[in-house]
């Protein structure tokens, strides 16, 4: 059964998807589509869909036991549905979905990568922005966390140079509850237990003025 819903789950970047093609992946009561990068074991991927009836969620993970450790929790709670899963570098999935597709988008705690000579691995980035951006509609957020303290102020800074984002919000552990939707994940309660508190950061898609 599983396997069953992960290969009915997946989602299809062969060719880029129109925004028709897109719409019809999910169920008609989705009104909004959200993209999860990176989302891990699944925990904050499930706690979205159980608690946001209208939305679909597009979820790219390259690792396969959390595909799979997500998937499971998704089926054993009858959400499966609304959500489509893929387990690759998530470039190739920005490049495939259509311009404004996207009401939300999150990146939580990523691969860190902590050595310096690896820091252009990170993920978050002006490059990743610019893919994500077109994807994003006007006034969507992207929220994005992490405990390591100079990826933290590497994105802060990447968002402030960037045109198409503003700064909405920016809070710590100290003020967890700025906003109730942001559910703990693992990678989180690790940092905790660590010693490590954490950066939280949402950007807004600029709304463009309207030309006359």
């Amino acid at each position: 059964m599983l396997a069953d819903a992960l290969q009915n789950r997946s989602i299809d970047v062969s060719a880029p998807l129109d925004a028709d093609a897109l719409k019809r992946l999910f169920p008609g009561s989705v009104r909004d589509i959200w993209l999860e990068i990176g989302f891990g074991g699944g925990e904050h991927l499930v706690w979205q869909v159980a608690n946001n009836p209208h939305v679909g969620v597009i979820g790219a993970e390259p690792y396969l036991n959390g595909v799979v450790a997500a998937m499971d929790a998704l089926v054993a709670r009858e959400l499966s549905e609304r959500v489509r899963l893929y387990a690759d570098d998530v470039l190739a999935l920005l490049q495939a979905l259509p311009p404004e597709s996207l009401a939300r988008a999150f990146m939580l705690f990523p691969d860190p990568w902590p050595k310096k000579r690896h820091r252009e691995r990170r993920l978050f980035s002006a490059h990743l922005l610019d893919e994500l951006a077109p994807l994003l509609r006007p006034g969507a957020e992207f929220r994005f966390a992490s405990d390591i303290d100079d990826y933290a102020e590497a994105a802060i800074e990447a968002a402030r140079a960037h045109p198409a984002f503003d700064i909405a919000q920016v809070f710590t552990t100290e003020n967890r509850d700025a906003l109730p939707d942001w559910p703990v994940t693992r990678y989180e309660q690790k940092a905790r237990r660590e010693g490590r508190g954490a950066t939280f950061l949402v950007l807004q898609r600029v709304i463009e003025p309207s030309r006359a």
